[in-house]
């Protein structure tokens, strides 16, 4: 078995043995990290082959200092961060005004087990600026003032749209939630005791 150190060596050698190593020790996490940022399988696969590349070609960047993975996870984070700036004028926009306010009640305790690929789709059916922003805080765990230089958007519109987002997704969990158990339907200001 090789280690990591090793690894790094024949990547920075352009060894193609360990540069598929590499790929396969590393690709499934990645893919899932891809696939929380854009909208399908096909496209997150296509970020994840973007992201090896850079991976491949900068890797004699990294100082050997800090996580290797961490490092890498870094570039993949970025690669789809790049391609939802560059792809940004394909996708159907919701300007933060034009998204109905929905009233959740926050005493509200979901019950219920989703699957991880139910969450994904969630996550994935937000708007392309809210899914950007709530995977970067919620999930990566950057600051909205990070957030906001690496999107190039005001430090507000990334609270903005992360508080949306999370309106979103507790809407839809209960949406889930309430077809799972199609007897217990809440009517607007009826409590479950």
């Amino acid at each position: 078995m090789v280690n990591e150190k090793q690894l790094i060596e024949g990547c920075l050698k352009q060894d193609r043995k360990a540069q598929k190593i590499l790929y396969e020790k590393y690709s499934s996490v990645f893919l899932g990290v891809c696939s929380r940022y854009t909208r399908d399988r096909s496209e997150a696969e296509d970020v994840l082959q973007e992201a090896f590349l850079k991976i491949f070609t900068n890797i004699k960047q990294y100082a050997g200092i800090g996580s290797f993975e961490g490092w890498m996870r870094r570039i993949v984070v970025n690669t789809a961060i790049s391609q939802f700036r560059q792809n940004v004028k394909h996708y159907y926009q919701q300007d933060i005004t034009d998204v109905k306010e929905s009233k959740i009640d926050e005493n509200v305790v979901i019950d219920a087990d989703f699957t991880q690929e139910e969450l994904l789709q969630v996550i994935r059916d937000l708007p392309r600026g809210y899914q950007m922003v709530f995977n970067l805080y919620a999930v990566e765990g950057y600051m909205h003032k990070e957030i906001a230089e690496m999107l190039k958007i005001d430090v507000n519109t990334s609270k903005s749209q992360f508080s949306r987002a999370r309106k979103i997704i507790q809407m839809k969990l209960n949406e889930l939630s309430k077809e799972r158990m199609p007897g217990i339907i809440l009517k607007e200001n009826e409590s479950r005791i």
